[in-house]
């Protein structure tokens, strides 16, 4: 039985006798109270204990906790790494993309500027060769007079902006 510090103070059981308390009540009180002062020791030194314990577990938890701040930290920094390093890739394949544009478009525009030059130049040729037939007086053997009036071919379709070419004999140079 544990006896509380009040109920040692105010405990009734002993009585006094001729030269004072008795000796058996005495001893039985002492041994309760040294009892009761085990058990407390006892149960004191257990919480010491666990208390012990608890403190190292919490260490252990707050370094845990710091573990996990510094790879949270660690993961969120990464993350924006990445990002950056993604967002500067995909400027990088833009700005590829928008040079090899240009450069596509540099060289339709020089192939179109030779294309119509070409044009210019069979256009001439073609003119040239018309003025040679006009020239040609009627009675020459020419390769325009061997048609007939009836198979006169369809005309040539004109490139955008000029007129069709329709003389049988100019047909044939462009042919």
């Amino acid at each position: 039985m544990q006896l509380t510090p009040v109920e040692v103070r105010h405990f009734e059981g002993l009585r006094r006798g001729l030269l004072g308390y008795k000796r058996a009540p005495v001893h039985r009180l002492m041994d309760e109270i040294a009892d009761s002062f085990e058990s407390v020791w006892r149960e004191r030194a257990e919480l010491v204990e666990r208390v012990e314990a608890l403190e190292t577990e919490l260490g252990r938890h707050v370094e845990l906790e710091t573990l996990l701040r510094s790879t949270l930290v660690s993961a969120e920094r990464a993350s924006q790494d990445m990002k950056d390093q993604a967002r500067r890739e995909s400027e990088v394949i833009v700005a590829e993309s928008n040079a090899e544009a240009r450069r596509i478009l540099r060289e339709a525009i020089s192939e179109k500027e030779q294309l119509l030059g070409e044009v210019r130049k069979i256009r001439s040729l073609l003119r040239s060769a018309l003025d040679v037939v006009d020239n040609v007086p009627n009675g020459a053997p020419a390769s325009t007079q061997e048609e007939t009036p009836e198979e006169k071919p369809p005309p040539v379709p004109a490139l955008p902006g000029e007129a069709e070419i329709t003389d049988p004999g100019v047909r044939r140079l462009a042919g």
